[in-house]
C-alpha cells in the first residue's frame, strides 16, 4: 500500500469514525498546545484514516489534532484517506511511529488491537511494521500484565506509563487488592513519578499492618517522611559542621566495631579469610592510615596520651573482646 501517493483533504469532523480512541493516552496539556499552535498556524500535519462505511472515514492517526480543532470550535479536519482496510492501516501507523509522538503503551494497544482483529501473528505484525519481533513482544507485555482498570486510568492519563509498569504492575502481581486501593488513591490525588518511586520503596521494606495504611492514603506516609527530612535538615543546621563531625566519628566508631566482629566470625585467622575480603581489606589499609596520620598532626597531644593508656584500644571499645583480630592484622 503506497502511503506516500494519499494526499490530504478536507473532511467534516462528525464524518470521522473515533474507533481507536481507546487506544490513544489523553493528554489535556499536549492538546492545548496543539490547539494554540493550530491557531496561529492551522494544521500542519493531516490526520490519517481508511475508508469506512458509506462516507465515513476511521481515524487511525490524529486523535489529538482532532480534539484540538474541536477545542477550538473547528468543524473540518486535513486528513489522508489510505487504501486498504483497518488492519492494513494500523500495521502502516506503527511503521511510521519511529518519527510519530506515540507512546509505548499506545504501540502496546495499538499491537493488542491487530492481533485481535484478524490471524496475525506476532512475526507477520513485526515484518509489516519494519520492527523485530522482539519489539513486539515487548510492547505486548507493557499490556498483558496490566489490568484493565490500571489500562484505563493510563489512557485518562491519571496514571503515567512508568508508574503503572514499574509500580502498580509488580504490585497487582504480589497483593492485588492494595494496587486496586493505589489506583483508585492516585486517581483523587496524582503523586509525581519520584514520589511513586519513594512511597514503593517505604512499601517494600513496611509490615502488613503499615502496608495497609499506606495504600489507603500514599501522600501521608510522603508528608511524613518530608517531615522527617525537614527535621533532620534542621538540626543539621543547628549543630554546623561540629555536628556533622561528630556524627561521622560515631559512623566511623560503629563501623568499625561491627567489622572487627564479622571478621572475626568469618574466619578463626586471617589467612583462613576469603581472598576477595582479604584484597578489600589490604585496599582499606591506605585509607586508614592516611585518617590515622591526619589525626596525628591536628591532635597530637591526645592520640599519644591515647596510645599509653590505652595499649588495645580495640578492646576498650564496648562489646569487642580482646581476642578479635585489629583490621590492620588481617591484610
Amino acid at each position: 500500500m503506497d502511503h506516500a501517493a494519499a494526499t490530504a483533504q478536507t473532511l467534516d469532523l462528525h464524518r470521522l469514525e473515533l474507533r481507536y480512541a481507546e487506544l490513544r493516552v489523553l493528554d489535556t496539556a499536549a492538546i492545548t498546545h496543539l490547539a494554540q499552535s493550530i491557531a496561529l498556524n492551522g494544521q500542519l500535519v493531516p490526520c490519517i484514516a481508511v475508508a469506512g462505511e458509506g462516507n465515513s472515514a476511521i481515524l487511525l492517526d490524529g486523535y489529538r489534532r482532532v480534539a484540538a480543532l474541536r477545542q477550538l470550535g473547528k468543524d473540518t479536519a486535513e486528513v489522508e484517506c489510505w487504501d486498504g482496510d483497518p488492519v492494513q492501516g494500523l500495521l502502516g501507523v506503527l511503521a511510521r511511529t519511529r518519527s510519530r509522538a506515540f507512546v509505548p503503551i499506545e504501540e502496546a494497544l495499538l499491537l493488542r488491537e491487530l492481533i485481535s482483529m484478524g490471524s496475525l501473528s506476532q512475526h507477520d505484525i513485526a515484518r509489516r511494521c519494519g520492527r523485530d519481533v522482539s519489539w513486539v513482544s515487548r510492547r505486548l507485555q507493557l499490556v498483558t500484565v496490566l489490568s484493565d482498570e490500571v489500562l484505563k486510568a493510563v489512557r485518562q492519563g491519571k496514571v503515567s506509563t512508568w508508574a503503572a509498569v514499574r509500580i502498580l504492575g509488580p504490585l497487582a502481581r504480589a497483593n492485588s487488592a492494595h494496587a486496586e486501593q493505589l489506583l483508585e488513591s492516585l486517581r483523587t490525588t496524582p503523586l509525581t513519578t519520584r514520589q511513586l518511586a519513594t512511597w514503593f520503596a517505604q512499601y517494600q521494606g513496611a509490615s502488613r499492618t503499615v502496608r495497609e495504611r499506606m495504600v489507603e492514603a500514599p501522600q501521608l506516609l510522603l508528608n511524613s517522611l518530608t517531615a522527617k527530612a525537614d527535621e533532620k535538615n534542621a538540626e543539621r543546621l543547628r549543630e554546623g559542621p561540629e555536628g556533622e563531625v561528630l556524627a561521622d566519628i560515631r559512623i566511623l566508631d560503629a563501623v568499625s566495631a561491627r567489622l572487627a566482629r564479622r571478621l572475626s566470625a568469618l574466619a578463626p585467622s586471617p589467612a583462613d579469610l576469603p581472598p576477595a575480603v582479604t584484597a578489600a581489606v589490604g585496599a582499606l589499609q591506605p585509607a586508614l592510615a592516611f585518617l590515622q596520620c591526619h589525626l596525628r598532626k591536628v591532635f597530637p597531644d591526645e592520640i599519644a596520651r591515647d596510645s599509653s593508656s590505652r595499649p588495645d584500644a580495640a578492646s576498650a571499645r564496648s562489646g569487642v573482646t580482646r581476642d578479635q583480630p585489629a583490621v590492620e592484622a588481617v591484610a
